[in-house]
């Protein structure tokens, strides 16, 4: 006789509205404040430049720093009591 392990279903995480407003909350500080500290220093390149010096900036920042500190964040109140 074998016994199956049952394993208990992974949590479901935020839909899929929810993450792309914590994706905009990254976003777009994180492109204004590259535009406020970079955009005097890189006006003279071509746009094409500019785009890929910001995108270089803030994808990472984004998706290694500031999302996963968000999804941590929300993951926490959907939790509390009362929620969902």
């Amino acid at each position: 006789m074998t016994t199956d392990s049952v394993t208990a279903p992974a949590p479901a995480g935020p839909s899929v509205h929810r993450r792309a407003l914590l994706t905009w909350l990254a976003v777009y500080p994180t492109i204004t404040a590259a535009f406020i500290l970079l955009g005097p220093h890189l006006g003279q390149l071509p746009l094409p430049v500019r785009t890929l010096v910001m995108t270089g900036l803030v994808v990472p920042v984004v998706v290694y720093a500031l999302l996963p500190l968000l999804l941590k964040a929300e993951s926490k109140l959907a939790r509390r009591p009362g929620r969902r």
